[in-house]
């Protein structure tokens, strides 16, 4: 197919022909797995009376021994004065080790039930052709989370709980949804009117605490066929952080391929619609950079932009 020719294909198109439909969305099937599975687990038990797990994603107990705490939860508890039991501190360091390590952003990407939300919105603003709207700076969202911790202090309340949908979502699939729907369908119409991406990329402050957690994970997604990209900007069309993709993908010589940023959310979306195969997950660690296969390939990019 010609350069040219690619400007045209819908995004991940080519990806879908080269590597099939399955291939093309690998891990935004997977990731929809994963975030059903964990509602589902924390469901089981008011369900069905299976009380593998007692609690949800703010605090639990699973299979009566393993306690995991909602490290955000602890911070404005201890922000409010309240000193957590040791039952709880010890579940906080646990999920907080767990996030530190495979990378703080995982949470929202592969656990979060507003993820399927927001992407939803996502997906129907591009249908519709909607203009960007306002964008306010990413920085709002550890503005946000700073003033989240010290409400909580003033307060001496979780002061986030009071309104994280995430919570509420949990409480209300258990008791009953009733305004909680008006909850989810305002962060819905807030990404498809009002800012693209704007819940979980501006204002969430749950995916600022999980970014400075993950500032030294491990787990990357690398750029390690650079080379062949052939500027299809797939990638940046799928990203809900895309601002990240640039220093790995764009640089040059011994520039590190990694994507290094926290804001990163390891969702693999940049994996599955890139043809080329130009992204891979790997570890913060591995830097190396593939040699191109084909100089003509390497020149394509410039070609397509004559074209």
């Amino acid at each position: 197919m010609s350069a040219k020719g690619k400007v045209h294909l819908p995004v991940g198109q080519e990806a879908i022909e080269e590597k099939g439909w399955y291939g093309a969305h690998k891990f935004l099937i997977w990731r929809r797995v994963s975030q059903a599975f964990f509602l589902i687990l924390f469901l089981l038990g008011p369900w069905f009376g299976i009380w593998w797990v007692q609690g949800n994603l703010a605090g639990s107990m699973t299979f009566g021994f393993l306690p995991l705490n909602d490290p955000l939860i602890l911070t404005q508890m201890m922000a409010a004065g309240h000193w957590p039991e040791t039952t709880a501190l010890i579940g906080g360091l646990i999920v907080l080790a767990a996030y530190a390590l495979v990378g703080g952003r995982v949470y929202c990407s592969w656990v979060c039930p507003i993820n399927p939300v927001t992407d939803g919105a996502h997906w129907l603003h591009d249908k519709l052709n909607i203009q960007k709207g306002w964008q306010p700076k990413r920085s709002a969202r550890y503005w946000i989370l700073g003033t989240v911790v010290v409400v909580s202090a003033v307060t001496g309340t979780i002061a986030w709980e009071i309104v994280n949908p995430v919570t509420m979502v949990h409480r209300g699939l258990v008791f009953g949804m009733g305004w909680i729907w008006g909850m989810v369908a305002a962060i819905f119409l807030f990404d498809l009117l009002v800012a693209r991406r704007g819940w979980c990329g501006h204002v969430c402050p749950v995916g600022a605490f999980y970014s400075l957690v993950g500032i030294r994970s491990l787990l990357r997604v690398s750029a390690v066929k650079r080379s062949e990209c052939d500027d299809c900007m797939d990638c940046y069309a799928v990203c809900p952080e895309n601002q990240v993709i640039s220093p790995a993908l764009r640089g040059k010589g011994e520039a590190s391929p990694l994507i290094l940023s926290p804001d990163c959310t390891n969702c693999g979306r940049c994996i599955d619609v890139c043809a080329m195969d130009v992204f891979t997950f790997t570890n913060r660690f591995d830097t190396h950079v593939e040699a191109p296969n084909d100089a003509a390939r390497v020149t394509e990019p410039s070609n397509r932009h004559a074209a």
